[in-house]
Formats: C-alpha cells, structure tokens, sequence
C-alpha cells in the first residue's frame, strides 16, 4: 500500500509539472495578411499567405480568390489594451 500511496505522488507531481509547463496558445500561425477565399472555404478563408503574389499562386486554377485578411488588418484593435499606470494628482492647497 506504501508503494502505490508513492506511485501516485510521483504521478500526480509529474502531472502538476507537465501542466506547468503548458503555455498557451499562440497566433493562429495561418495568420498572414492575405487570404484564398471561396464558398469552399468560409471566411476569411485560407489566410496562409504573406504576400499578395503567393496567394495568387495558391487559387491559380482554382475557384477562389484572394483577400485581405481582416484579423491581420483589425490585430491591434483586437488586442487588449495595456494598463495605463496610475498617476497621482498632487493637489496643492494654498493659504
């Protein structure tokens, strides 16, 4: 009984580290500024492309099309403001 009280100590410690050390997710990486975008594919589409050209490339013979990505373009109005610090108003009393 002794063993297995330490068995699953050692397990559950294993557990806590490893979930420790999950980070999360980062951007989405088919973030790019541009888009392959169809009926096939939804919206914004297939935003795989940092260039106009390559994307081009990618829907060539295809039926698709190729468009801004409007989470690449809104990204800094989708990001959380950050935290102005608080400043302190000295107010001065005159006698």
């Amino acid at each position: 009984m002794r063993t297995s009280q330490m068995a699953m100590l050692v397990l559950g410690a294993m557990t806590l580290a490893g979930a420790a050390g999950i980070k999360p997710a980062a951007a989405d990486p088919y973030d790019y500024p541009w888009c392959a975008q169809g009926p096939s594919l939804g919206y914004p589409g297939e935003c795989a492309y940092q260039t106009y050209d390559q994307c081009l490339a990618s829907v060539s013979g295809r039926y698709l099309a190729c468009g801004e990505n409007p989470r690449f373009l809104f990204r800094a109005q989708l990001e959380p403001e950050q935290p102005r610090p608080h400043r302190h108003r000295h107010r001065h009393h005159r006698q």
